[in-house]
């Protein structure tokens, strides 16, 4: 029976990328915006500009940390083809790798399937923007840390991966707030720390420009379609006087309070990081679902939080949401669902209805607004439930771990 199973998840898998495939190679062309325009636009020019041996340095759209140059050079591995079809297939294979780690996990039957099925039914309802942006690449190499870290002598491979990752694309340095304390910590902070540090010299000394994101990622405004550009949505039916223009590589509000909202924007991810301080400072009861929960609300929080919440986002959300429910004992289990609700909400704002949530008209607020609300609600259980799993309910330090938290570490073993 578990053969079975697998092997209806491979054969969905296979016929949903194809799908997928056809979408990005334009075979089947979906209404509303081009997914794959950005890539033979914006991507092939910054692959022009990095092989000559330098970072994007006057390019306002470059907004990525040093390592993501690997990803936008990673279709020269492909010479016989052109870019976009190149780089649409590394996306495909970083799928392939993600479902391929998630299968050798679920092996055995120790760990359980939904895992499996949380990606392969996520990705196709995120719709064609999975190949069409290297997310899915960091995405990979995070659930690989994540996976690693399960793994006894793990931790300082899960380390590098995440290390590495956050020099992809930041957002990685996150998968290690739920790493156990004492040496599994120190060994897994110390190699992210050391593999940032090398990786991220060596690209500042050989590629001139490689900080000159942080500038251009400073600068950035409310997108819209993030939580706070609800306000001005709404707003543009009351008389606020702003406009949606194309600005720092995406379409945001300019005009009046959108600064103050840009503000408020990152002020909501500093509370959001005090908050994961206070989670790790209180928590007492580190069990083998803890290290994959904390990294889901981890990034359930920055991604709600961010004054930028592109629809490619959420394929983060789904690779972490597919490793937390490999567990059995995991209490994500509802923020997933609503994870995976909020991604065809997300596939219909954009592409499909995007010019309905540029125009802020009914449908494309109505759209955004259950998305964006699903997000919150998901952010706010996800955190409630890590909160109370190793804080609320956790009795006093020292107190032995119930059996089936002892059971649950042996099969993370």
């Amino acid at each position: 029976m578990a053969g079975t199973g697998l092997r209806l998840s491979i054969v969905v898998w296979a016929v949903t990328r194809a799908v997928l495939l056809l979408c990005v190679f334009r075979v089947w062309v979906l209404p509303g915006s081009d997914v794959g325009i950005d890539i033979e636009v914006i991507y092939q020019g910054w692959y022009g500009v990095l092989k000559t041996g330098t970072f994007p340095l006057h390019d306002v759209t470059w907004q990525y940390p040093p390592a993501a140059a690997l990803a936008v050079l990673s279709p020269g591995l492909l010479p016989f083809l052109d870019y976009a079809p190149a780089f649409f297939l590394m996306c495909f294979l970083a799928d392939v790798l993600v479902f391929a780690m998630l299968l050798f996990t679920v092996r055995g039957g120790r760990r359980s399937r939904a895992g499996v099925w949380v990606w392969v039914a996520g990705v196709p309802l995120l719709g064609p923007i999975v190949y069409a942006r290297y997310d899915v690449m960091v995405t990979a190499v995070s659930v690989a840390a994540l996976l690693a870290a399960a793994r006894p002598a793990g931790a300082r491979l899960s380390g590098a991966l995440a290390g590495f990752g956050a020099l992809l694309k930041v957002w990685p340095v996150l998968l290690l707030v739920g790493t156990p304390r004492g040496r599994r910590t120190r060994s897994a902070w110390g190699a992210a720390l050391l593999t940032g540090l090398v990786l991220g010299l060596l690209f500042a000394v050989a590629m001139p420009g490689a900080l000159a994101f942080l500038t251009f990622q400073r600068d950035r405004g409310t997108e819209i379609e993030s939580l706070g550009s609800l306000v001005f949505h709404l707003g543009r039916h009351f008389g606020w006087e702003g406009h949606a223009r194309l600005h720092y590589g995406s379409v945001e509000f300019l005009g009046p309070y959108v600064r103050t909202m840009s503000r408020l924007a990152l002020g909501l991810s500093v509370l959001a990081f005090g908050w994961l301080l206070l989670w790790r400072v209180r928590a007492r009861r580190f069990t083998a679902c803890t290290p994959y929960d904390a990294a889901f609300a981890a990034v359930l929080l920055f991604t709600t939080t961010s004054r930028v919440i592109s629809p490619q986002y959420l394929i983060w959300l789904i690779g972490l949401a597919a490793v937390c429910m490999t567990m059995r004992t995991t209490r994500q289990g509802l923020p997933v669902a609503l994870v995976l609700l909020a991604a065809p909400l997300t596939q219909l704002e954009f592409p499909i209805w995007f010019s309905h949530v540029v125009a802020s008209d009914k449908l494309g607020v109505t759209t955004l607004t259950l998305r964006n609300l699903l997000l919150v609600v998901a952010t706010l259980l996800s955190c409630t439930r890590l909160w109370r799993e190793t804080v609320t309910e956790a009795g006093p330090a020292g107190t032995p771990e119930p059996p089936a938290e002892r059971s649950s570490a042996l099969v993370a073993k």
